[in-house]
């Protein structure tokens, strides 16, 4: 592979095409939220002794592939290539324990493994610890497939960059341009979307989506719910006022064998504004059927033709968009989402409208800029009125006369 080279997915099924004919077709994929080859130098080198890279698996394999840059078109959908390349038997490992799975060597099984999530937005869990985290996960996994006498080959990748390099074919644009073109790259999976009939009434992303059950358990529903799809979406519902987004996953984290989380939108007319809002009015989890927690989210709108996007939203008092716990159960959850975007009314040919963004327009950085002008007007209109306040002498002493006396007064 030529340095600088981007692997296109076509490239990709021709380099994975000896995991498809050899004898054992045991497959491994470990799937993290981001991933750039730049990762394992910066944090190997930068660290010393707490390098989060332990395993020797590429080292000790009979053979190993590694490729700097792969496109992410090719990665968003990476599994659904590995999926029609044979018949797989498809299994989502979730609670990292593979001794428990039951395998049938004699068929080909692809193995799932959703790692922990490097931008977590969580301030408890840094890159580093992510990284050694994942990195035991992957050890574990590994071993247990090794000491039960099971061949496989593993995949080690990410569904977009962690770094995105600058194009220095097009200096000439507008920053602003390359910005939102590399955003448009790296986005790495489309959207979920509710169709009911013919017709697509919601649509939800995120780049991030994650829960935190009483202050311990992680649990990243990102992967699951945009990239593999392993969630129930036929208990939502649709209408011209009202719009629920119901995702159910199975088995998300060991202790929770059913885990729903409902969007409740509303559709109305304000007649302050002359013109109808939409608006997320509520957030709820249900747990295996029993406990409910329910969040208030009064400050999540947009105008009924948009949609709505914002970078943060979560249970943080830091979050532009927070969601407020309204009950008891509701205090045993804290809930990340970065990226969100969402719409529930008036989807035109399945994609976004154009998004009413959660910042408004005195963003942190204007306000500060116009504190710090006032401040520094304020000590020049001050030091040019203490210049004006200055006078000079109208008497001089002469040196042949008598002296010149000025009474305290003058």
């Amino acid at each position: 592979i030529h340095e600088g080279h981007v692997i296109s997915a076509q490239e990709l099924t021709l380099l994975l095409q000896p995991l498809f004919t050899q004898n054992s077709r045991n497959l491994v994929l470990f799937l993290q939220d981001r991933l750039s080859v730049d990762d394992f130098t910066y944090l190997s080198e930068s660290y010393g002794n707490k390098n989060p890279f332990q395993n020797e698996i590429l080292q000790s394999s009979p053979s190993s592939l590694v490729l700097p840059a792969v496109d992410c078109k090719a990665t968003r959908y990476l599994l659904g290539v590995l999926q029609e390349s044979g018949d797989w038997k498809l299994t989502n490992v979730t609670n990292l324990n593979v001794s428990e799975l039951e395998l049938n060597a004699s068929n080909p099984n692809l193995l799932v493994v959703q790692l922990q999530p490097l931008a977590s937005g969580l301030k408890e869990i840094s890159t580093l610890e992510a990284i050694a985290e994942n990195d035991k996960i992957i050890g574990r996994v590994t071993m247990d497939l090794q000491e039960r006498g099971i061949h496989f080959s593993v995949i080690y990748t990410a569904v977009r960059p962690s770094r995105i390099s600058r194009r220095t074919d097009a200096v000439v644009q507008l920053r602003r341009q390359l910005m939102a073109a590399d955003e448009e790259d790296s986005l790495s999976y489309p959207p979920l979307n509710v169709t009911i009939g013919n017709h697509t009434c919601i649509l939800f992303y995120a780049g991030n989506f994650s829960l935190k059950a009483r202050g311990s358990v992680l649990i990243d529903l990102t992967n699951a719910t945009f990239l593999t799809r392993d969630v129930d979406i036929s208990a939502s519902e649709c209408s011209d006022s009202n719009t629920t987004l119901s995702l159910k996953y199975t088995k998300p984290v060991n202790g929770i064998s059913t885990l729903e989380i409902r969007f409740l939108m509303a559709n109305k007319f304000y007649e302050g504004s002359a013109r109808k809002w939409s608006t997320l009015d509520s957030v709820e989890i249900v747990q295996d059927g029993e406990k409910f927690a329910e969040f208030s989210a009064s400050a999540i709108s947009a105008p009924a033709e948009y949609s709505f996007h914002c970078q943060l939203v979560g249970t943080s008092d830091l979050y532009p968009a927070r969601l407020v716990p309204s009950n008891h159960e509701a205090e045993n959850w804290d809930i990340f989402i970065s990226k969100l975007q969402i719409q529930g009314f008036n989807v035109i040919n399945n994609q976004f409208s154009y998004a009413s963004d959660c910042t408004g327009f005195f963003t942190p950085g204007i306000w500060m800029a116009l504190v710090t002008s006032l401040i520094l007007l304020w000590i020049l209109t001050y030091g040019i009125h203490m210049i004006m306040q200055l006078t000079t002498n109208n008497r001089f002493d002469d040196p042949k006369g008598p002296a010149l006396s000025v009474p305290q007064t003058e």
